[in-house]
């Protein structure tokens, strides 16, 4: 997997003059990702040389590239970090933000297993195929799929078993039975299970119906048995030779069964939450204003959202060409703002999954392998609207520890304040007591003052809620 960092990690990296050697960047013999002189490089070792001239010389690279399936690099003339393995250096484009699979929502997750199938497919139309099919290779750019991962084609030889298929079964078929069979939040096993699901776990845990499904049975329950009968056993030099036409049916087997599973969505608070706001017409349309008045003021490059639910208001940021992630709790939400993406082809927003309690970790070897959300931060512009009564009165966060939070993930914070008299605080309340006496607008703007600039103020029309424009103390 190419762990590319993002248009934000080269920014920290641009006075660093030196060579260093990303530590996520281990797992793959064939090359590795490093700085240089502020810029991000890729060493091809020598023992790919053979793959990589013929994914160039194919053909295969530019169909990719010029398509949208595959990231761009160029050839660079730089001093290799390892000189005695090199075979040649490359300077791969980067993105605008790093998401995972835990991360993402059923569709997301779905159409990434798709799409990697069909690069499969176009792959072996150029006499290659995938050596490895991790989900942590695809990203999502302009509203669709993309492969990150340069060498991970190798030249196709006739009746080799496909060896990246156990992978494609544990990051993407068996996760996506579990979402859709079981319930949509076992995607997050990503965060526990690097290397994809485990496919005696998936077995155990589909119900019998899938036993009668057959690419279920066949690429779960049969594989799982399968990898636990020959998991002791030697290596057979003279296994089974598995021809072109099985391996397309194979690929084509995936296909119809990823294509069949679906996830029905529930009503849930978040999903249905603008069918149940007290905000009048006028009161949404002003707060829609005051936003475009306050990104004009704080002209920022790119924006989270956080707490987005189906990405209303990220759409506001998204309208003027800003990059957005818009980041939500709830697997609904998040799954039909992605759909919304999808039918209109959105190109500035990005759904996807944050609990801003339990946020994204470091996880993988020395907890280094994929970074936490503040590892992707600090962000231009975070706005954080009708979300602070929520982290404070339903979650027991004082207000300074929620302002401390903002100052390590952006710049500049859109806060909406929600006072007590508020309905929806009155609603949060009236199952529990009132033990938040700090909670008060006075409160906030002093726990907030302690880490930003306070540079604007605004009443949301109809309403008793307050937005602030601020910025970041100078450290």
């Amino acid at each position: 997997m190419l762990p590319i960092y993002s248009q934000k990690a080269m920014k920290m990296k641009a006075e660093n003059s030196t060579s260093e050697i990303v530590q996520s960047s281990f797992r793959d013999p064939c090359g590795f990702v490093f700085w240089s002189g502020g810029k991000l490089y890729r060493q091809v070792n020598k023992i790919y040389k053979d793959d990589y001239g013929h994914l160039m010389a194919s053909g295969l690279y530019p169909k990719l590239v010029d398509s949208g399936h595959l990231i761009a690099h160029r050839e660079a003339k730089l001093k290799p970090a390892v000189p005695e393995i090199s075979h040649k250096i490359i300077q791969p484009d980067l993105l605008p933000f790093i998401s995972y699979p835990y991360e993402w929502s059923f569709s997301q997750l779905k159409d990434a297993a798709l799409f990697t199938l069909e690069i499969q497919l176009i792959a072996l139309e150029f006499g290659m195929s995938l050596k490895d099919c991790s989900a942590y290779n695809v990203q999502f750019v302009d509203g669709r799929p993309i492969f990150i991962d340069t060498l991970s084609f190798e030249k196709y030889r006739e009746g080799q078993p496909w060896v990246a298929y156990r992978q494609f079964c544990q990051h993407f078929l068996a996760p996506l039975a579990l979402m859709s069979y079981c319930d949509v939040r076992l995607g997050h096993f990503f965060r526990n299970h690097i290397d994809g699901v485990p496919l005696d776990l998936a077995s155990c845990l589909l119900p019998m119906k899938t036993r009668f499904v057959f690419s279920l049975l066949s690429h779960i329950h049969f594989h799982a048995k399968s990898q636990k009968h020959y998991a002791d056993k030697p290596i057979n030099s003279k296994a089974r030779k598995v021809s072109r036409t099985s391996l397309l049916g194979i690929v084509d087997s995936l296909k119809g069964g990823i294509t069949r599973l679906n996830w029905r969505l529930p009503a849930t608070e978040w999903g249905e939450y603008y069918n149940d706001t007290n905000y009048s017409g006028a009161a949404f349309e002003h707060k829609k204003t005051l936003i475009n008045e306050f990104l004009d003021k704080a002209k920022p490059g790119a924006v989270w959202d956080l707490g987005a639910n189906t990405g209303v208001f990220s759409r506001v940021a998204g309208s003027r060409g800003i990059p957005t992630v818009a980041f939500d709790i709830d697997p609904v939400a998040i799954e039909k703002n992605y759909l919304q993406v999808k039918q209109k082809k959105e190109s500035n927003i990005l759904p996807l999954f944050l609990d801003l309690k339990n946020p994204s970790p470091g996880i993988g070897w020395q907890n280094q392998e994929r970074m936490t959300i503040f590892e992707r931060g600090p962000v231009d512009a975070v706005m954080a609207l009708a979300l602070i009564h929520h982290l404070a009165i339903s979650n027991n966060l004082p207000l300074l520890r929620i302002a401390e939070f903002f100052s390590k993930v952006c710049r500049s914070l859109i806060i909406e304040f929600v006072p007590k008299q508020d309905s929806q605080v009155q609603r949060l309340l009236s199952s529990r007591p009132d033990i938040f006496p700090g909670y008060t607008k006075e409160g906030f703007e002093q726990a907030f003052s302690q880490y930003f600039k306070i540079l604007r103020t605004a009443d949301v029309r109809h309403t008793e809620r307050t937005m602030y424009l601020m910025k970041l103390n100078a450290q």
